[in-house]
């Protein structure tokens, strides 16, 4: 691509001490415009600023926004690395497509994620747990009151270091399963990265804190029985000796973690299996004492164990509430990889190189 460059007069000042996430952002942005007639076009790194937006834009009415969440990591050797991000970019295609959002080609996906990180290295954080997050998104920007898919867009990266996504860290927490409201459906966009699918999960969240818990399990939108995600990450359980997580399809996102993860589990010697968990099998199988370990996983948290399921008034403590060995094992050996701290044999990691 022929990416324009806009120098910013003055530099912000790098953070320091706690970094907390998605609250910090770096000193320049992508963007790139799509109009029906022209296509993609004047691809630019200008300084990071807020969105010049007609009230009327129809993003603002009828919700055409899409995003994806990505990190770059500095390794010890001094080598800067995306994980998977052809993963992510291949996943904001299928977002798009359900939207009616254009098409943005895998390779200027990663391209322009690559560009502006040479521009941004130094904003990459490099204490205990830190990451770079990177986050592409999409929007209609057509000034129209109508129901129908825009005629122009626009793409935009953001940057922000961020340090851990929740304060608990690698620690157990509480999680509340909602019965009532529901996330996804079939035929839905439960798949897709989109702005509506998160709006939509808000109430559930505020249920749960305001009832002490830290995050949602979502089940099924027809049965209300089926666990699927929980908050925004898969979820994963070991019971007895098998792992089960939900199958990826029309009601759960295809997490780049989830993929890793089950990879990594595979290659461990543990059996995996991608099945419908009823809730009630599930609360069965934790008050037998079956139910070993559970974690989500997510870019953001990348693995968040869960210490304790509240449903219909029943409460099941997992593990003594304290972070099981397969949980911890997973983590270390995925940020390993992620970090550069260890041999990388599936090629997970992708390098960009410093012109």
């Amino acid at each position: 691509m022929d990416i324009k460059f806009v120098k910013r007069d003055k530099l912000k000042e790098k953070p320091k001490g706690d970094l907390g996430f998605g609250v910090i952002f770096t000193d320049y942005m992508f963007n790139m415009d799509w109009d029906k007639d022209k296509g993609w076009h004047d691809a630019e790194i200008v300084p990071y600023e807020g969105v010049n937006m007609d009230p009327a834009s129809m993003v603002l009415h009828y919700a055409q926004a899409t995003f994806e969440g990505l990190k770059a990591y500095k390794s010890p050797d001094g080598k800067y690395y995306l994980f998977r991000p052809h993963m992510n970019a291949k996943r904001f295609i299928r977002s798009n497509d359900r939207l009616c959002l254009p098409e943005l080609p895998e390779d200027m996906f990663v391209e322009a994620i690559k560009e502006l990180i040479k521009v941004e290295k130094d904003w990459i954080p490099t204490g205990d747990g830190e990451s770079l997050y990177i986050r592409p998104f999409m929007y209609a920007k057509e000034v129209k009151l109508g129901v129908a898919p825009s005629k122009s867009y626009r793409f935009s990266i953001i940057l922000s270091p961020v340090g851990a996504y929740y304060k608990e860290g690698l620690a157990p927490v509480k999680i509340y399963v909602e019965d009532e409201l529901t996330r996804a459906s079939l035929g839905g966009t439960g798949f897709a990265k989109c702005a509506g699918n998160y709006a939509a999960s808000l109430l559930g969240q505020v249920k749960a804190e305001k009832l002490g818990y830290t995050q949602v399990l979502w089940l099924d939108g027809v049965h209300r029985k089926y666990v699927e995600e929980v908050g925004s990450m898969n979820v994963m359980f070991l019971i007895d000796d098998t792992v089960i997580t939900a199958p990826a399809g029309e009601t759960v996102l295809p997490g780049v973690t989830r993929d890793s993860v089950i990879m990594l589990l595979k290659d461990m010697g543990y059996k995996v299996e991608e099945k419908h968990l009823a809730v009630d099998e599930l609360m069965k199988a934790a008050k037998e004492g079956r139910l070993k370990e559970a974690w989500g996983t997510g870019t953001a948290a990348v693995i968040s164990p869960i210490g304790e399921l509240f449903y219909k008034g029943e409460e099941e403590i997992i593990n003594n509430f304290e972070t099981g060995k397969l949980t911890h094992e997973l983590y270390n050996k995925l940020t390993d990889i992620q970090w550069g701290r260890a041999e990388d044999k599936y090629g997970w990691r992708e390098e960009i190189k410093m012109d």
